[in-house]
């Protein structure tokens, strides 16, 4: 792991002229001359580095120019002084919530990074309006399948992905740069997640799992139990606490305070997918077509029969705090059940008391994975299938349903077609802070960054990680 105090000599020439402004601790007493060549200095930078832009594109090669990479540096280094804003943080104001970032994995090893303006609207085929994702980036991030994206939450500071290469790509969406990869695991990454912006938790084939800090990616536990692979991983809305299933057929809990195994229980079963409702107050294990839905002291309160073997299961709930479990399977739809509340539970696993609220349409191939995400009290979902689409859908309406009516039916409010990508993964997370890309993919990796770079506020300090050594 690289330290922030050991950054490459060649970087300290281009801050040469502006340290003694920043950092000196020496008197300005020595010659009125140089205090007033210092101050003129000073105010030169102040006016160079408000006027012109932070970071331009050079249009022979669509990447920063080596000149505007040290005007983004001094910028930077001046801000956290002289509270010069940089575009980061100029992005963050004026943001008004209405962007999103989805990011989907396929097995063709390419990551699609596509933004959306929830607030503006473009013409279909068909006269009517939708909105409409714009590519960020497309490129291949992986030398084999991508099988878990991950993003960091709230302003996506953080991408990571991983895949059946046995490695973990670490991206700065902020400044569009790849960190480099972590290479802990023996065996395919079959989970990523962040449970805070500080932490990203990792899963794999080799039956462990991994608990990482994003200030230098350094490895603060190694989670092991399974004695098989690791199929997902859960991390309770708390973040003290996950579980995980695996092939062992066994469900285990984590003491994410401490690092350590707390409870292990077999299931009988192998369970495939694991998942907290929103609330934290019951789990659910996928185990091919059927969700087994349990209270926190492991007692069986439902079982979903689902018609078709499924791929995926997420839960949201709305302002009422309903409960809802939005189920991705080989049907090619998203189903979306109500769940009873704890209250209603009779806990004798009997399913006949959960309706079906609405089904989300429009893919022609197997749903693989779903996320959602809530932008100004609104629910968002996006979904990846094999038909090579990512979708995304507002379930505005499917979260106000009363049950008097028949169930619901929601077509997508965007589509993207990836033209033949069998899409595996997908994430997704606000635009708060991050710049717009070209559509050509993100800035070759650097191996050596200025400290200042990325270092926006004081209180951010723990999140700006650093690059990785030894990822090439």
């Amino acid at each position: 792991m690289s330290h922030n105090g050991n950054r490459h000599p060649s970087k300290k020439p281009k801050l040469a002229g502006v340290e003694p402004v920043l950092g000196s601790t020496r008197s300005q007493s020595s010659t009125g001359k140089a205090a007033q060549k210092k101050a003129a200095l000073k105010k030169q930078l102040v006016r160079q580095n408000v006027e012109k832009p932070i970071r331009r594109k050079n249009p022979e090669d669509g990447h920063p120019s080596s000149k505007d990479k040290g005007q983004k540096a001094t910028t930077s280094k001046l801000s956290s002084v002289l509270k010069v804003p940089t575009k980061a943080k100029d992005s963050k104001m004026a943001n008004d919530g209405g962007r999103l970032l989805v990011v989907a994995g396929c097995y063709e090893k390419i990551l699609y990074g596509l933004e959306i303006d929830l607030q503006r609207r473009e013409k279909g085929e068909e006269g009517e309006e939708r909105a409409g994702f714009t590519p960020v980036f497309v490129f291949p991030a992986h030398i084999s399948c991508v099988k878990a994206v991950a993003a960091s939450r709230p302003s996506g500071k953080w991408l990571a992905s991983g895949g059946t290469d046995e490695s973990i790509k670490i991206w700065d969406l902020r400044r569009r740069k790849e960190l480099g990869s972590l290479q802990q695991h023996q065996g395919s990454v079959t989970h990523l997640s962040f449970p805070t912006r500080t932490h990203l938790l990792s899963a794999s084939e080799d039956g462990t799992i991994c608990v990482y800090h994003t200030r230098d990616w350094a490895v603060l536990a190694t989670l092991r139990g399974h004695k098989d692979r690791v199929n997902d991983v859960a991390v309770h809305p708390s973040a003290k606490v996950c579980l995980s299933v695996g092939k062992d057929r066994t469900l285990r809990m984590w003491d994410l305070m401490r690092g350590k195994g707390s409870a292990s229980v077999k299931l009988g079963k192998e369970g495939e997918g694991v998942r907290w409702t929103s609330s934290g107050t019951r789990f659910a294990v996928i185990s091919a077509s059927t969700l087994d839905i349990y209270s926190t002291k492991m007692a069986l309160l439902q079982t979903i029969h689902h018609p078709a073997r499924i791929q995926a299961i997420h839960f949201c709930r709305d302002q009422a705090d309903r409960e809802f479990a939005l189920i991705a399977a080989e049907d090619k739809l998203v189903t979306i059940y109500l769940l009873p509340s704890l209250v209603e539970d009779a806990g004798d696993g009997d399913e006949s008391s959960i309706p079906i609220v609405a089904t989300l349409n429009g893919h022609t191939n197997r749903v693989k994975a779903i996320d959602s995400i809530i932008i100004q009290k609104t629910t968002y979902v996006t979904s990846v299938s094999s038909d090579g689409r990512i979708h995304l859908y507002d379930l505005t309406d499917i979260l106000g349903w009363t049950g008097q009516s028949d169930p619901l039916s929601a077509d997508p409010m965007a589509v993207y077609d990836t033209k033949g990508s069998r899409l595996t993964c997908v994430t997704v997370t606000d635009c708060g802070d991050t710049e717009m890309a070209n559509s050509d993919g993100l800035p070759r990796k650097r191996k050596h960054t200025d400290e200042s770079e990325g270092d926006e506020e004081e209180e951010e300090e723990e999140e700006e990680g650093e690059d990785i050594d030894g990822d090439d």
